[in-house]
C-alpha cells in the first residue's frame, strides 16, 4: 500500500494549499474574481471577522485597493457575481458591505483545504 509523502517544509504545505484552492476555483458556485476583487473580498472578510461595520465609502477610502471609482466598480461586479451584498444603515446614503452566504461557504471551504493541506491529505 503506497503512502503519500508528507510535506517536509512549511512551503510544501502552502503550495499544496494553493493547488487545492485552484481546484476549488473551478467549481461553478460563484463568479471568478480578479486580483483586485480578491483584495476587496479579503478586506470585507477581515472586517466581518472582527465584527466591524464596513461601508462602501470605507472601502473606497482604502487607497491600497485602488481609486475610489475602481473600488466602487469592483463592489458592483462582486455583487453581481454573488460574493457581496449591501445592506442599509441608519444613514440612507451609506450601505454596509457584507459577505453573502455563498462567500462565507467559500471561506469555510478554504479553511477545510488549509487543514487538508497541513495534514498532507
Amino acid at each position: 500500500m503506497s503512502q503519500e509523502k508528507l510535506p517536509t517544509r512549511p512551503a510544501d504545505i502552502y503550495l499544496r494549499f494553493l493547488h487545492l484552492v485552484d481546484a476549488l476555483r473551478t467549481l461553478p458556485t460563484l463568479g471568478p474574481l480578479d486580483a483586485r476583487e480578491e483584495r476587496v473580498l479579503t478586506v470585507v472578510a477581515c472586517a466581518a471577522q472582527a465584527h466591524q461595520r464596513l461601508s462602501v465609502r470605507d472601502l473606497m477610502a482604502q487607497e491600497h485597493l485602488g481609486a475610489p471609482a475602481t473600488i466602487h466598480a469592483r463592489v458592483t461586479a462582486m455583487r453581481k457575481k454573488g460574493w457581496l451584498t449591501l445592506t442599509d444603515t441608519e444613514d440612507t446614503r451609506r450601505k454596509q458591505v457584507d459577505l453573502t452566504p455563498a462567500a462565507l461557504a467559500y471561506f469555510d471551504e478554504l479553511s477545510g483545504l488549509l487543514v487538508k493541506a497541513a495534514e498532507g491529505r
